[in-house]
Parts: C-alpha cells; sequence; structure tokens
C-alpha cells in the first residue's frame, strides 16, 4: 500500500504545484519505486517482529512506530538533503533536469507520511503473524468462478472489435490464477523463505560478526575495505572509461545540411539537394521488405525509415550555428525520420546514419554535414572553438588558419570543420555625395527610406473584413522586376517639398550619390561585446567527444596565434566543464546537510563520520562496476546517480546504529548504569551483533527493492500491459533511448548500493564498535588518572 498511496500522494501534491506530468517526472517516479517502500518495510518489519514475541498488533504498532519514527525521519531527511542542492540548478540545464529532484522530494515526503500514520493503521488491523488456513475449497470456487467470467468477457470481446472486454476478461483470468499461483507458489516459497533461509541466513551473519569483532579483525577489515576504494580508483585511473557529457543516443532522426557559397541561386541549390535526396532514399532501399498483412495482403514498407523531407531555402540552418531569421537561398536540409526502436529489427540506427554519410560523400565547393536529434536541452556543438580578436578581417584570416592546420593534422572523429561566418556575401554600398545632397535639400534619411521602401515596402494603411477580428496591413514596394535593378533603384526620384521656396522637387538619387557592388562578412558576432567567430564540428559515431577535444587542444598548441587574439573551446565541453562543477558542489553541499541531519540526530560528531564513511566507500562500488563492465562515465547521469546514491545509502545505516544504540541504552538501564556510562567490551560486543542481526532483514530488503526498481531502468526493459491485456502481445524488448538516458544514473546507484549493502551490514557495525571500544578505553584511561591524582 505505500507505493500507491504514496503515488496518489505524490500527484496530487505535484498536481497543486503545477507540474506536469512530463518525462523527466515519470522517470523520476520510477526512480523512487524502489525507494519509496524503504521506510514502509522498517515500520512493518519491526511491528512484524514484536508481533511474533508475543505483543498485541495495537501495541506493536504503536511501540514499533515509535522506535524507529526518529531514525527513518532522519534517513529520509538525509535522502532529501542529497537531492535539494540539485533542485536550485541553473541554467537551461537546471530548467531541464530540475523535476527530478523536485518529483523525489515530494515522492520521498510521501512515503515518510504514509510509512509513518498509514502503514501502523494498517499493520494493527490487518497484519497477522501467520496466515489463518486457506479454505480450498471456497478458494477453487472463487478462482474458477473469475476465470470462467474472465472467458465469457474474452468471447464477446472476440466477437467483434471490442478490445475493452478483452481487457476485463484477461484481468479477470489473471485475478483467477492469481489465487491458484499464491497459494501453490507464493505463499510455501515465502513460508521456507521466513521460516528456513532467514534463520540460517541471521546465523552464518551472527557468527561472521562474532568471527569479526575478535582481536584486531575490525581494524583489518576496516583498513581492507578503504583499500579496496583506492585499488578501485586505481583501476579506473589505469583503465578509464570513456567520458561524455550526455549520453549518445540511437538517432530518431537523421538530418543532412547542405550549405552552398552566400549568394548561390535557390533554384541550384533546389536541383542539387533533389539529386541528394535521390541518394539518400537509394542509400535506404536496402530496409525494405515485402511482407503479408494480417489480412494476407502483400506490401512493401521500409522497416527503418518513416519518410525522408528534403527543405530548401528558409529554416534550414543548423541547429548548432545559432538561430538565424534570415532567408538562406543557399542552404538546405534532409530530414530522414526513423521508426521507434522496437521496430528497427536489431538494426542500429547510428549505422543507417553512418551509411548515408559514406552514400553521399564530399562536393567541392560545398559544406555537407550529417547530424542527429540529441536527447536533453542544448549545449551547443560537440567540438566547438571561439576566436576571439579587434580586427575582424585578421579574425577571419587567424579562423580560416586554423581549420586549414586542423584539418592537415588529420584528427580522428572530427566530422567537418566549419566556420559560422562567412566571407563573399554580396553587398551594394552606397555612396552619398554629402554636398551634392545639401544642394538639393535631400538628406541622407530620405535616401535611405527610399530604398527601404522600394526593397521591403513600407506599410500605408491597414485593412479590415467586415465581421473579422483582424485587421490587415497594406504595404507598398516596387515590383519584382524593379526592385532587382539596379538602374532603376539609382534612377528612382525622391519626391519632397522643398523648405526654401515651397514647391515640389524631385531628385534622382543617381544625381546625389552612387553605388558600388562589394562582398563582405555574412555577419558581425559578438560575446561580451568581444567579436567573435566560432569554429564548429559534429564527431563521427563510434569516437569520444571528450578524448576528440583532448587531441584538438594539443595538436592547437603548436598553433601560432597572432598577437591580440585568443582562443577558447565552448560549447559542448564548456557547458561539460560548467555541470560537473555545478554537480561536485551540489555533491559536497549535500554530504554537508546530511553531516548536520545526523549531528541533529545522534547528539554526536563522531557517531555521522562513522555512517558517511560508508557513502565514501560506496564509490568502490561504483567505479568498480564502470571499470569492470567498461562502461562509459556520462558526466551528467553519472554524477546524478553518485549523488542519489549518498542520499540512498545512509539510510539503513542510520537505522542499524539507531537501533545498536537503543540496545545500548536498554542493556545499561538493566545494569543500573548512567546514559552517559559505557557498557563493558563483552555487552558491547553482544549489542552490535544483536543489532546486526535485528536489521538485517530491512536492511536487504530495502536494497533488493531499490536495486530491482532500478533494474527496468538501467537495461532498459519495455513491456506493453495495454497490447498485452488486449491483444496478448506484449511488444517486449530491451534498450531504447531511455535505457541509454537513464541507464548511466541507474547502473551508478545499483553498483554502489550493491557494495554498499555490505558495507551497512560489516563495516558499519565494525567501525562503530571500534567507534564505542575507543571511547571506553579513553574513559578508562581518564579514570585511572583521576585515581592517580
Amino acid at each position: 500500500t505505500a507505493i500507491p498511496l504514496s503515488m496518489l500522494l505524490s500527484f496530487l501534491i505535484l498536481s497543486s504545484a503545477g507540474v506536469t506530468l512530463n518525462t523527466m517526472v515519470l522517470f523520476s517516479l520510477v526512480m523512487a519505486l524502489g525507494m519509496l517502500v524503504d521506510n514502509g518495510i522498517v515500520v512493518v518489519e519491526i511491528i512484524y517482529r514484536y508481533m511474533m514475541d508475543g505483543m498485541s498488533a495495537k501495541e506493536a504498532a504503536k511501540r514499533g512506530a515509535g522506535e524507529v519514527a526518529w531514525p527513518i525521519i532522519a534517513s529520509t531527511a538525509t535522502t532529501l538533503a542529497a537531492f535539494t542542492p540539485l533542485a536550485f540548478w541553473p541554467g537551461m540545464m537546471g530548467e531541464f533536469m530540475k523535476y527530478l529532484p523536485i518529483t523525489l522530494i515530494i515522492t520521498l515526503t510521501s512515503s515518510l507520511f504514509v510509512a509513518l500514520v498509514i502503514n501502523p493503521m494498517l499493520t494493527s488491523v490487518y497484519m497477522k503473524v501467520k496466515e489463518g488456513k486457506i479454505n480450498v475449497k471456497k478458494q477453487r470456487r472463487v478462482g474458477f468462478g473469475l476465470i470462467g467470467v474472465g472467458a465469457i468477457f474474452i468471447a464477446l470481446g472476440f466477437g467483434g472489435d471490442v478490445s475493452a472486454m478483452r481487457v476485463i476478461g484477461n484481468l479477470l483470468v489473471v485475478f483467477g490464477l492469481g489465487g491458484f499461483f499464491n497459494h501453490r507458489v507464493l505463499i510455501p516459497v515465502t513460508d521456507r523463505f521466513q521460516n528456513k533461509f532467514m534463520p540460517k541466513l541471521e546465523h552464518y551473519y551472527k557468527r561472521f560478526l562474532e568471527v569479526a569483532l575478535v582481536r584486531k579483525r575490525p581494524l583489518f577489515i576496516f583498513f581492507g575495505t578503504f583499500g579496496m576504494l583506492i585499488l578501485s580508483f586505481v583501476l579506473f585511473g589505469m583503465f578509464p572509461p570513456k567520458v561524455n557529457f550526455f549520453p549518445e543516443n540511437q538517432p530518431n532522426l537523421v538530418y543532412v545540411y547542405v550549405e552552398f557559397p552566400i549568394g548561390t541561386d535557390i533554384e541550384y541549390t533546389n536541383e542539387f539537394t533533389e539529386s541528394l535526396e535521390h541518394k539518400v532514399i537509394d542509400c535506404l532501399e536496402k530496409y525494405e521488405v515485402t511482407e503479408a498483412d494480417e489480412e494476407g495482403n502483400m506490401h512493401t514498407f521500409n522497416y527503418m525509415v518513416k519518410s525522408v523531407i528534403a527543405q530548401v531555402g528558409e529554416g534550414t540552418t543548423d541547429p548548432n550555428q545559432g538561430p538565424s531569421m534570415a532567408e538562406t537561398p543557399n542552404k538546405s536540409r534532409i530530414t530522414v525520420s526513423l521508426v521507434e526502436y522496437n521496430l528497427r529489427r536489431g538494426v542500429s540506427s547510428t549505422q543507417v546514419m553512418s551509411e548515408i554519410r559514406d552514400a553521399i560523400g564530399r562536393y567541392p565547393g560545398v559544406q555537407i554535414t550529417v547530424d542527429k536529434d540529441r536527447n536533453g536541452p542544448p549545449v551547443g556543438a560537440q567540438i566547438s572553438i571561439e576566436v576571439q580578436g579587434d580586427d575582424y578581417v585578421q579574425l577571419m584570416e587567424t579562423a580560416e588558419n586554423m581549420v586549414s592546420f586542423l584539418n592537415e593534422e588529420d584528427i580522428a572523429g572530427v566530422e567537418e570543420l566549419k566556420l559560422d561566418v562567412e566571407q563573399g556575401k554580396p553587398e551594394m554600398q552606397i555612396f552619398i555625395d554629402r554636398k551634392k545632397a545639401r544642394r538639393f535639400n535631400v538628406s541622407t534619411s530620405q535616401i535611405g527610406e527610399a530604398f527601404r521602401t522600394s526593397i521591403y515596402g513600407l506599410e500605408v494603411s491597414r485593412y479590415k473584413v467586415d465581421g473579422d477580428d483582424d485587421d490587415y496591413p497594406i504595404n507598398i514596394r516596387l515590383m519584382e522586376k524593379y526592385r532587382n535593378n539596379e538602374d532603376f533603384l539609382l534612377n528612382q526620384k525622391i519626391t519632397f517639398r522643398d523648405q526654401t521656396s515651397g514647391k515640389i522637387q524631385q531628385v534622382p538619387i543617381s544625381a546625389v550619390a552612387t553605388a558600388e557592388k562589394t562582398s563582405t562578412f555574412s555577419a558581425v558576432k559578438r560575446n561580451d561585446m568581444n567579436r567573435v567567430i566560432s569554429i564548429s564540428s559534429g564527431v563521427l559515431e563510434g569516437f569520444n567527444p571528450t578524448l576528440t577535444n583532448e587531441k584538438i587542444k594539443t595538436a592547437l598548441a603548436k598553433f601560432e596565434m597572432p598577437k591580440g587574439i585568443t582562443y577558447s573551446f565552448t560549447g559542448e565541453q564548456e557547458e561539460q566543464a560548467e555541470q560537473m562543477s555545478f554537480l561536485s558542489g551540489a555533491l559536497a553541499v549535500a554530504v554537508l546537510l546530511i553531516f548536520l541531519i545526523l549531528v541533529a540526530q545522534f547528539n554526536s560528531a563522531s557517531t555521522p563520520l562513522v555512517i558517511l564513511s560508508s557513502v565514501v566507500l560506496s564509490l568502490t562500488g561504483v567505479f568498480l562496476g564502470l571499470t569492470l563492465f567498461n562502461m562509459e562515465f556520462i558526466v551528467l547521469m553519472t554524477m546524478l546517480g553518485i549523488i542519489s546514491l549518498a542520499g540512498i545509502v545512509v539510510n539503513n545505516a542510520i537505522v542499524l546504529i539507531d537501533y545498536t544504540a537503543l540496545i545500548m541504552t536498554r542493556k545499561k538501564s538493566e545494569m543500573g548504569m548512567y546514559p552517559e556510562d559505557i557498557l563493558p567490551r563483552e555487552h558491547i560486543i553482544a549489542s552490535v551483533v544483536e543489532g546486526g542481526i535485528t536489521r538485517l532483514r530491512p536492511v536487504l530488503l530495502t536494497a533488493i527493492t531499490t536495486i530491482l526498481g532500478l533494474i527496468p531502468l538501467a537495461i532498459g526493459f519495455n513491456i506493453n500491459f495495454s497490447s498485452l491485456l488486449s491483444h496478448y502481445d506484449p511488444e517486449i524488448f530491451m534498450g531504447g533511448d531511455n535505457a541509454v538516458f537513464w541507464g548511466p544514473m541507474a547502473w551508478a546507484i545499483i553498483f554502489g548500493l550493491t557494495f554498499a549493502t555490505f558495507l551497512t551490514l560489516v563495516v558499519v557495525p565494525l567501525t562503530y564498535y571500534m567507534l564505542t571500544l575507543l571511547q571506553l578505553k579513553m574513559k578508562n584511561r581518564r579514570d585511572r588518572r583521576r585515581e592517580e591524582d
């Protein structure tokens, strides 16, 4: 009940907060799924334990919930503390990712309310230590009844096109079979797990702790674990994984950008793009198949491609070059839309993109770039070098020399370096003879307005249709054949009233101005008021963007930069450095917040350090997992996983240490000792062992539920329950964009939490034992000094 009630409460809060049900929210809920039952497990487990000891259900609910209330409040607060810094994520990336911490904070807070209020109430009313004997005859009647009614619904559903009938029928059949499955399989397995497996596991765990707590073994295990952490760092450095800022997705859209020199006629651009489009289509014909449909009719279709669309002119600029509202007759774009991941029959869409790139080839005098759609917010080009300087002519020359130098270096992985500013843009400059203009009383403003009106037009009135709320502007300008005629533009007359004589005058523009055809830059771009030209490129599939940029940096160290001109790496690399800095800071703030919460909970600075050591040591699992399975280190998602891990790992350690401290307090009370006194060594060992055995079951269950909840995210397990119930087609497949995006984060948590479970059950009790023993030795030393004095 913790799952649906926590989710329902979360939906209510999210809705009232104005948060929409977007993809980030949905996957945050999936991630929270394994964590939100943790509090419920701890509460229900201790109530169940007291009921097994003979306590009544109500009394057990009161006592159990009261005992673990503060520990689970503290453990939930530490998890929230890990996500709280992420809610203040700045910039465009923050706008994209902030729904993750917000959703997790709301969901986990809801689960805490359910665990402390709803679960104890339900356990006091419904939970039993042992299930009563099942009435087999009654169960059979109910089970066969549900299956029979379900079969009727299924038959009615097949009679027509009524999928809802089949869904209801299948659900009834599932419920009917579920009763038999529960009786025949789940109950016997549960009984063996509770009465055979868990007692054996607790027995072996007890023996292990008793052996581990002898002499200096706790010290050896503690430093051995730190040795494993150092080893994981060494292996991570010796076999470094590929580092990416964002997960490299399988493309759903493939773009072919075509760019001719400025001034190219749009008809020529269109003709070239049409021939290129035919090459793309011919390249994709290999994926066409002929198959029969459900009715037996044969159809030929392409199982990889939905559509191929070519666009010429406006709106075809590569987004990596920044937004452009200008008309671009020299540019075009071909968009290849691919089918969904599960329909590609095992063919990688990255392979399709490479085949398109090879089929197109290179052409002199034209830039052709093949790119793909990317997950997440825009972060700029994968390779982006910003050249800054004052003299734009020298800046352009330096940028072109830099491109030529890098092309000669022939760095592997670089697709095609190009500038975001071009030379050779046609321009007609008008030179006004100001003396003649003053003689005719013509102003430069009048000449400029005349050209603007002729070419772009001037709004002279507005037109409104009866019954229509909108009105429409009326613009006046020259006909196309005249506004594209240089002689006509220069010979048009400026009509005005002469202020000296009061007469209407008409003066041809050619009488006071001359025209000269030149070429110029396509744009003058600035960043923080500095003139800049950007060199950008994509990275070919199979090459790592970070490593490719490092090779470019090494090569540019040999390039001689003119005085007064500098360069810097921007785009994805700049964003990667900024986000890495923020996430590192967020991790530090999260650890600090967790430490403060633990200090408040235990009223001690030493005990929180014991718990936080498990956070640091859990990194062993993350780095070993990434190294052993040769996974990429995704800056954004892996770091998010490590930050999330910091909040998750401390939960079980808090509950375990708090319960061990409670046992020690009870022993002191039984022995007539004061609360500030420290137990003898043998009683400390007994308390640590008892605390570990008592918390073994909830620690394992919370870790397992969190890991199992994240596995579908990690492996990209997809199943369509709707089609399963309506058409008996589960549409199961592994992978997809969601696994690429969320997999690194899920795997980081799984690796870290798996190792952290060992830490919680072994290292944390041993460390707490050593800390208590150290306090005992210090107390004994102080007592001896007092006696000597």
